[in-house]
Order: C-alpha cells, then structure tokens, then sequence
C-alpha cells in the first residue's frame, strides 16, 4: 500500500492556516484543521459549499502551501474514464506502424500514452495535487469509478499493468451538493462543508486580494453582499464577486463618481443573472452603500 504524502513543514493546523495566508487564501481555523487532518492521515479532501464559497480556491492554495502543482479534473455530466485516467495516442501509433515497416514496434510504451490527471497524479504524487472539481456533476458511474482509485491510489492499463502511487497523492474534491453523494466516496475522505465567511473575515479576503480597496469599503461591500445573500436569487454573489465589486466601485469612484453611483454602475460583478437583477430593481438602492468614509 502507498505511504503517506510528505507534509514537511506543515506540523499542524495552525501552520497550515498560516501557509494558506501566505498564499493569499484566508481559511478558518475548522478549514485548516481539516485540511491538516486529510494530509497527515494520507486521506483525501472533501470540500463541500455553495457555488462561490472558496471551494476551488482553496485546494489551489493547499497546492501552494505545499508547492505542489495542482492537477485539476473538472467534471461534467457524461464524464468518462477515459477523460480522467488515459489515453493511447491512436494517430501516433498509427504513424509508428507505417514508419516501422517490417520491423517490431512496441505500440503500448509510454511514448504513446497520453496521461490523464488520474493518471498523472499517480505517476507525480509527491510533486502534485490532484483537484477533483465539482464532483457531483459526474454521474453515479463515474462515481463509482473514483471509488476504486480512490482505495489504493492505483490504476489498471490492460495492455501495460497497473500503475500504483509511491505515496498517497494530495487529492481534494470539491461539490456544490447539487446532488448527494455515495456514503462510500464520503467515508474515503476528511469531510469539511465551507460556508461564506463571516463579515470581518470576508473584509479581509477582499483586503488581501484587492490592495487598491480600502478598509471602509471592505466593509461596506461586505454588509451589500450580505444582504444581497439573503434574498432569493438564482445566483447569488460568492466571495469572488465580493472582491470584484469592490474593486470595480473603488475604480469608478477615483474616476469622479460620488460611492452610490460607483456601486450601482457596477452593480454587474456582483449580480450576473438578469432575473436577478430584475427581481432586485425595485429595492437596488436598500442594498447600495451610501457614502464610505
């Protein structure tokens, strides 16, 4: 069996909290616990949230705090084996054949193996980490397909034999809980569902990630947002588009317009659905800032 990965310098959650800021990604103490908790235990990750709490975000900063390169894996409906684990580079072998002759030609080497990110992440799994993006848009066969790598981190080729991971690859999986998962694919992995921040600490996010935004307006955008997440829309705002709004009404009001102008103007980095716009017109101006000092 595979061993665990190698965490150097992470000696508990508090330093992994800390290398995450580092990285420009500002977690919560239970977040880095959990994310400590599936790297010491050799387990995989599973983040689980609304569209635009962080999810993505946050296993591409535990890449960067473990300098790893994240292998990602975006998944969709129809989602197949073949997508994520390989494929034999059928136009390659073809041109060895012709190139061949008379003579032997090994068609199933590694020269005409094109690695997937299962794949790969077997072959790489103490310089990488692999994202398992949005699982839930995978089907339940997909689904159970990733149970099997995910018990012994190996893979089957029928034609070379099975590949298997020195060490446990670094793998996290993310879901916006669209529709349930297997207990089975659950119980493989360290569980943590990732909510919107807190006001403070989502000031902080917009601080860290927009330096040309002031504290006043951090906040200011922060307490919009808020509200605008308690009403019923289609797509609400996520952290993302907390930080692009303010930084959107920031350049507008150091081009001449007075805060409630800038806001308004900008009002699309925030809102990106029409129905929810319409919805919000009659009562945009309850959720505007007004003056930011």
């Amino acid at each position: 069996m595979p061993v665990r990965a190698s965490i150097s310098g992470i000696g508990n959650p508090e330093t992994l909290r800390q290398a995450l800021a580092a990285a420009q990604y500002l977690a919560s103490a239970e977040l880095a616990t959990a994310s400590y908790l599936a790297l010491a235990l050799g387990k995989p990750l599973l983040l689980e949230g609304v569209p635009g709490v962080g999810k993505t975000e946050a296993a591409k900063a535990i890449g960067a705090a473990l300098s790893r390169r994240v292998i990602r894996l975006q998944c969709f409906e129809g989602i197949d084996a073949a997508t994520a684990l390989y494929e034999w580079n059928y136009p390659r072998q073809m041109l060895a054949i012709r190139q061949a002759g008379d003579e032997y030609v090994n068609l199933y080497g590694d020269d005409f193996l094109l690695s997937r990110p299962l794949l790969e992440s077997l072959r790489e799994p103490s310089d990488t980490l692999l994202l398992i993006d949005e699982v839930d848009r995978s089907d339940h066969e997909f689904e159970a397909f990733l149970l099997e790598y995910l018990s012994d981190f190996s893979i089957s080729i029928p034609e070379t034999g099975t590949v298997r991971a020195a060490v446990n690859p670094v793998v996290v999986l993310t879901s916006n809980r669209t529709r349930d998962l297997h207990e089975a694919l659950r119980r493989r992995c360290v569980y943590h569902w990732i909510d919107y921040p807190d006001a403070e600490l989502e000031a902080r996010i917009v601080m860290a990630r927009a330096s040309s935004v002031v504290h006043a307006t951090a906040r200011a955008v922060v307490e919009a947002v808020t509200l605008l997440r308690e009403e019923p829309l289609a797509k609400p705002p996520g952290v993302a588009e907390t930080v692009e709004w303010a930084e959107a009404a920031t350049l507008l009001q150091t081009q001449g317009d007075d805060w409630p102008a800038a806001f308004r103007k900008s009002i699309g980095v925030a809102l990106k659905d029409h129905d929810d716009l319409a919805f919000l017109e009659p009562q945009l101006d309850t959720f505007i800032p007004g003056h930011v000092a």
